[in-house]
Parts: structure tokens; sequence; C-alpha cells
């Protein structure tokens, strides 16, 4: 019988509170409010906080480094030139590197490896156009394309006029950016300059059969490809390759593997996890920070909640009096408005998650385009034009609940205040 009563005492005590919350419309909008709009930023930030994080690693897998990048030691103490000169396996008996497809079928026996692509990139100098500088980029074309979209935008190979260069041929493709600044289109060619690995000229004057947007400015402005083959025969590399880029059948196994290659391929090649690039690093770094402003959001919301409250105690002092008169004790007082409180931050933050995650559904499938606000000031960070919400019902609860527990925790404040006010006191007022 006492269960029963309790039960009962309860439902009565959650049914009063939810009838109150009902009175003031005005009051209760505005409470409403204060939750919801910290809610709705949590989620719509950390849904764009995700896709600049997600951006900035497929960017960096995708164009730099894959999951595991090998390089020469000597690259990597000059890597911010390029230099083509010291290919992978570079010693003074041999100084055209070794087989990249030898490497290749040996990095192929570690467990989790999906592809292994080699890669050149070398500065060129234009010759008879506006633009005066470019970087040259050798790539296995046909096997990349198939393995990545380099647009990941249109989630395609970013291929926009024309079609791709072909093994061992004087072609190369160039960004939308970059013909549009030098005034190219395709069958036009492009006389140009650069440095073998035996430190000698090459002059080279490749036709331009494709246009592509990787929807990269970086790329898109800057980027002649061709043919890794060519490009091993201009630069006097023999099979030898500059690097060697390793995608793995899951992003969380880059650790392992790199671990296993550096082991296969000795000291004199640096073996690179893309997690150790500066840039992805960085927004580990910020994540953080991002949180902590969250939930100063959700704390100055709840203080909105906090000083509603107290006006609401304030104002139905004689309410509370009354409830002291026919016999309700102190708990049940405090329950009642923490009951109330509680209906406050759980309806105001499921508001919050429904309008915060239809925003982030919608940026999801439609990106915001960060040239079109601000320009290229972005343009030397591994970061795409364009940045998709990435939308997680995982987030949303984490929000909703967030919104709950921290604005129902500081309503405690208010409501245990209710519970000191004597009944006879309260009626004089």
């Amino acid at each position: 019988m006492t269960n029963e009563y309790k039960l009962g005492g309860t439902w009565m005590l959650i049914t009063i509170a939810f009838r109150n919350i009902w009175r003031n419309k005005r009051r209760t909008v505005f409470c409403f409010t204060a939750v919801g709009i910290a809610v709705l930023f949590i989620v719509v930030y950390s849904a764009m906080i995700d896709g600049m994080t997600r951006n900035i690693n497929d960017r960096v897998q995708i164009f730099e480094l894959g999951h595991v990048r090998v390089v020469s030691a000597q690259y990597e103490a000059e890597n911010e030139y390029m230099p083509v000169q010291y290919p992978i396996g570079f010693n003074a008996e041999n100084p055209n590197g070794k087989n990249w497809r030898d490497l290749a079928a040996l990095i192929y026996e570690v467990p989790g490896v999906r592809a292994v692509f080699p890669r050149i990139a070398v500065f060129a100098a234009l010759q008879e156009s506006v633009v005066k500088h470019a970087i040259l980029w050798g790539l296995n074309i046909e096997a990349e394309m198939a393995a990545n979209h380099f647009n990941l935008t249109k989630r395609s190979d970013g291929l926009q006029e024309g079609r791709w260069p072909s093994p061992g041929t004087n072609e190369c493709a160039v960004g939308y950016a970059f013909a549009r600044r030098a005034g190219l289109s395709i069958g036009d060619r492009i006389p140009l300059r650069t440095t073998s690995a035996q430190f000698s000229d090459r002059f080279w004057s490749p036709v331009i059969t494709g246009i592509f947007d990787f929807d990269f400015i970086r790329y898109d402005e800057q980027f002649i490809i061709t043919d890794i083959e060519r490009l091993q025969r201009l630069l006097a590399l023999g099979d030898g390759t500059q690097s060697l880029v390793i995608f793995a059948d899951d992003e969380r196994q880059s650790a392992a593997i790199a671990a296993q290659v550096q082991n296969l391929l000795g000291s004199d090649s640096v073996v690179t996890d893309w997690r150790d690039n500066y840039w992805v690093a960085m927004m580990r770094m910020v994540i953080p920070i991002y949180l902590i402003i969250f939930l100063v959001f959700l704390i100055v919301a709840s203080f909105l909640i906090i000083n509603t409250m107290v006006m609401v105690i304030h104002e139905r002092i004689k309410e509370i009096g009354m409830m002291g008169s026919l016999g309700m004790t102190r708990r049940e007082i405090v329950a009642v408005f923490f009951y109330e409180s509680l209906f406050l931050a759980v309806f105001g933050a499921l508001c919050g998650v429904v309008v915060g995650g239809a925003i982030a559904a919608i940026g999801s499938n439609y990106p915001i385009r960060f040239t079109d606000l601000y320009g290229n000031m972005f343009s030397d960070m591994p970061m795409g034009n364009s940045i998709f919400f990435q939308f997680s019902f995982a987030r949303l609860v984490m929000a909703w609940l967030m919104g709950v527990i921290i604005a129902s925790v500081f309503t405690l404040i208010p409501s245990l205040k209710s519970a000191f006010v004597e009944p006879v006191e309260a009626l004089r007022r």
C-alpha cells in the first residue's frame, strides 16, 4: 500500500508540473527557446566541425599521403622542394632507386593493404604563358581514378571536359582554374621546363586532353596531371618513384600498416601515417575547444532557465504556501518545480534537436562553399572548396542528452529555494 501511494504521489506531482508549464505560455516559450537554441548550436556546429574534419582527412588521404606514404629519407629532409633526385631506395649504387612495382608487391603482402600507387610531383616553369609556375603531377591515372573520388563534392573522378592522358604519351590534364587563367583549352600545348633527377633541364610540350575540377582550389589552379611512366622518362627516373601512397581497407589500420611497412623497407625509407599530418593533428587539438564552447552555450541557456524559475517561484509564492498548507512536504514542492523545469529542458532540447538535425541533414547533401564565403583564404589548408555537414543520429541523441542533463542540473538551484519558503510567510505576501 505504501508503494502504491508513493507511485501515485509521484505521478500526481508530475501531472501538476506538466500542467504548470502551460499556465504561462510566454514564459514556457522563453525557456524552450533558451534550451533549444543552445542544443541547435551544438547539433549544427558539431555537424559542421565533423564535416571540416572529414574534409581535411579525405583531402590529406587522397591528395597527399594516402593512408600511409613512403618516401626516401633524403627526400623527406628536403620535401618542401619536391626533389626528384631521391627516389625510394636511392643510394650511390642505385641512383634511380628501386623498381616501384617490386616495392608495391612487397607492400601488398601486408594485411589490410587495399592499393599501392606511385606518385611524382615536381615544379615546372611555364613558357609562353601568363601562368609562370605549376606542379607536374605524375599518376597511375586509370588505377587512381578508379580507386578514389578526386572530386568529393560530386563524388567523381573530377574530369570536367575531354579525357585523361593516355599511358606513356605526351598528354596532360589541367585544372579548370588553371586553364581559365592561362587562356588554354583542349588541344593546346603547354611549353614548360623542369629539372630531371640528373639536374639537367628538360623541356616538354604536352597536349591538353582533359580539364578537371577537383573542387580543391590549390590543385585546380596549380597542378598539371600526366601519366607517371611518361614523367619517369622525362625526369630520367627509370622505374623509380618519388613516393608510394598506400590505401588501407580501413583507415583505422593505418598505424599498424605503417609500422609493418617501415620494418619491411628499413631506415632508408620514411613511412608516414596520415594522422601525423599537421592539419589532421591540428583539427584533433581544436575539437576539445569546440566542446568547451558548446558547454558554455548550454550553461548560458541553463542560467536563463534558472532566472526564469526564480521569477516563477517569486510570482507563485502564495501558491507554494498553499501547497505547504495542504500538507505537501518540502521534498514534494521541490519535486513539482524540478519536474516542471525538467519538462522545459526536455521539450526545449527536443525542439533544438529537430531543427538542428534538419539543418545538418540538408547540409549533408548540399555543401557550404567556403570559396563563395571567404575566397581563397583557406587555399594553404588541405581543405576543399565545399564542406558537407556530417549527419549522425548518435550526435543528435548526445546533443539532446547534454541539453536535458545540464539544464536539469542547473534548475535544481531555484527548485531547492522553493522548499525553504514557510507556508505561513508565503500566505501573508
